[in-house]
């Protein structure tokens, strides 16, 4: 306990403190007064026979007075023991929740294993301004073909940029498979996403507000001092084709050199 803790406790027992020992005082103060009374009343006995049986009257009056004054202190003394009114803390014990919510939150920066998967590749290139326009069509493209061949995806789609400048960038469309498509166009092919240790972050929103996570991405990166490759891929936990886009999920891949 701290020094401020502890005049607080202090500061909290001193008035039941203080009321116990008033009814202590006030529990001895009547001993002495019976005493006169009683050594009063003998001395008029003599003088007057009947006259002084109506002064007992007085000193029994006197006697319950003190034995009245008891109960403060009864009731002062409870005071302490009600004091550890540690019902409060149980409120305070149920906060875990903001716990939970932390333990919840995505990973950032979370260090892994990327598997390479065999996938459909369609590749592209864009300019920012229609960037996630341009990316949804090239899944597509590549969902439309595997749906006229009954091939269902066996992963998530992914987006692997391969190149970037100021006025846009160039990209794998992937969509990971277990059965090869036949007759793919000349604008497709087949090859295994990327593999090795990379970090994942995790984005929640429109793509337009993927530039906050890059930068969050980027201070991370030199704040650990870690040396990145020149690539970074997404992988779409929400399908972009389908999802309102401030609604996407989307897991970034850092590969690390």
């Amino acid at each position: 306990m701290n020094f401020r803790m502890f005049r607080l406790a202090l500061a909290a027992l001193a008035p039941a403190a203080l009321a116990f020992w008033a009814g202590e005082v006030l529990a001895q103060a009547p001993s002495p007064t019976p005493t006169p009374e009683v050594s009063a009343s003998p001395s008029p006995a003599p003088s007057a026979s009947p006259a002084p049986a109506a002064s007992p009257a007085p000193a029994a009056s006197a006697s319950p007075a003190p034995a009245a004054t008891p109960a403060p202190a009864a009731s002062a003394s409870p005071a302490p023991g009600a004091s550890p009114a540690p019902p409060a803390p149980p409120a305070a014990a149920q906060n875990p929740p903001p716990a939970a919510n932390v333990q919840a939150a995505d990973p950032f920066g979370q260090e892994i294993k990327l598997e390479a998967k065999k996938v459909v590749i369609a590749k592209g290139s864009a300019n920012w301004d229609a960037a996630f326009d341009t990316l949804v069509d090239s899944l597509k493209a590549v969902s439309t073909l595997l749906d006229k061949q009954g091939i269902k995806p066996s992963g998530n789609p992914l987006i692997v940029y391969t190149s970037t400048d100021d006025t846009g960038f160039t990209f794998l469309a992937e969509i990971p498979v277990d059965q090869e498509p036949k007759n793919l166009p000349k604008a497709m092919s087949m090859g295994q996403s990327p593999e090795g240790r990379a970090l994942k972050f995790v984005h929640r929103g429109s793509y337009d507000n993927m530039d906050n996570t890059y930068e969050a991405i980027t201070n991370h990166l030199d704040e650990k001092k870690l040396e990145a490759k020149d690539t970074f891929i997404e992988e779409y936990l929400t399908d972009p084709i389908k999802t309102a886009e401030d609604k996407l999920v989307i897991n970034v891949y850092v590969p690390l050199k």
